[in-house]
């Protein structure tokens, strides 16, 4: 009888996870765990394919937004590991990990080419001065205002 050649399995993809706020990032982190840092506005997990690799989702406007329903978190939009060797995607949305399929790597390249024009966009707006006013803004002005103006015009 034959032995079978020897196969490397493929690590589980994970369903779910489960979130934990934390002050600052651990030195380690653990399987199916997004941390969350509101101190400083960053998610990290491991990949959630298995491959152990450590995915760190900074939130910020032109990145990632971190939704808390007070009982799930929920990061938007996908996860797209593309600097991997896994190359994983996905959604995490209220505690599930939604799969979504591999990414030509043309696609790749479209996707962080919108993220950086986005994130261009963003940041040449913070760079404009606030324009000014020189007028103070006009008041609503009341139905009895109104008839008194047009009282005042007779």
């Amino acid at each position: 009888m034959a032995t079978p050649p020897d196969r490397t399995e493929a690590p589980p993809r994970r369903a779910s996870y489960k979130h934990v706020f934390v002050d600052v990032l651990p030195d380690s982190l653990d399987e199916g765990v997004l941390y969350v840092c509101i101190q400083y506005a960053t998610c990290a997990h491991k990949c959630f394919c298995g491959c152990g690799r450590e995915v760190v989702t900074p939130i910020h406007p032109t990145k990632w937004r971190l939704t808390f329903d007070g009982k799930q978190v929920s990061l938007f939009p996908s996860v797209g590991s593309w600097s991997l060797p896994c190359q994983s995607h996905y959604w995490l949305k209220g505690g599930r990990v939604l799969w979504s399929g591999r990414m030509s790597e043309e696609r790749i390249q479209a996707v962080r080419r919108r993220d950086l024009t986005a994130q261009d966009s963003y940041f040449a707006k913070k760079d404009e001065p606030p324009t000014q006013i020189n007028e103070p803004a006009p008041q609503p002005t009341s139905r009895w205002r109104k008839m008194a103006n047009w009282f005042e015009e007779k």
